[in-house]
């Protein structure tokens, strides 16, 4: 059986967040599918997010194979991102080492998404499920940045796959996305705390120095 329990556990309630909205409206800005409102879990000046900028995506956004950058960060790949950060940050290469270990740790090295399954790889045996639309929330995190989470619900699959999916990456329209950070469990609203752990996904074609490269632009 698979194993959602990441470690080390981390669903943690912060101080306060608040959930916005779980609807969109009709109407969108050009500027939405820009990275408004930033890494949820970085300490930047608070970016809010616009209600009206927000619109339903459906799962096709995240059709793709897709890899886990943890172990980039375990084998040395990712350090020149490290560097990069601390060049401007306010930790040190060792301090963003601890932090991203903890953000990026999964033991589900591989998703792959399409049509409606998603089928989670833990040690190359897949775990499978059908997921639905379960609309997005806009939360607001002790920080002040506020960011969106898309949330699909399971409707099938296996026993062992997680009953609730929820993705942030950035993107707040209809638009295929490039890098996710992903968030999964039983419990909706649980899920809507964490906020310490978010595993993170880049195309399985690419490489570590290409990850890397795209990190460091980004």
């Amino acid at each position: 059986m698979l194993h959602f329990i990441i470690k080390p556990a981390a669903v943690i309630a912060i101080g306060a967040w608040v959930t916005l909205a779980t609807q969109a409206p009709a109407q969108t800005s050009n500027s939405a599918t820009t990275d408004t409102h930033k890494h949820e879990h970085h300490n930047h000046k608070p970016s809010l997010v616009d209600e009206a900028d927000v619109q339903a995506r459906d799962l096709s956004d995240w059709e793709n194979n897709w890899q886990s950058i943890y172990p980039f960060l375990q084998d040395g790949t990712l350090d020149a991102v490290l560097a990069h950060k601390a060049e401007d940050g306010d930790k040190t290469v060792e301090e963003y080492r601890a932090y991203y270990n903890t953000g990026y740790t999964t033991e589900v090295e591989r998703i792959l998404i399409d049509g409606s399954s998603v089928t989670f790889f833990q040690d190359g045996k897949p775990t499978q499920g059908q997921y639905e639309n379960d609309g997005y929330e806009i939360l607001t995190y002790e920080s002040g940045n506020q960011g969106v989470r898309y949330v699909f619900e399971k409707s099938g699959g296996d026993e062992a796959a997680p009953q609730f999916i929820q993705f942030s990456d950035h993107i707040m329209v209809p638009t295929k996305s490039d890098h996710y950070h992903l968030y999964w469990g039983d419990d909706r609203a649980k899920l809507l705390t964490e906020v310490t752990n978010w595993p993170t996904y880049f195309p399985a074609d690419l490489s570590g120095a290409e990850i890397a490269q795209s990190m460091i632009a980004h």
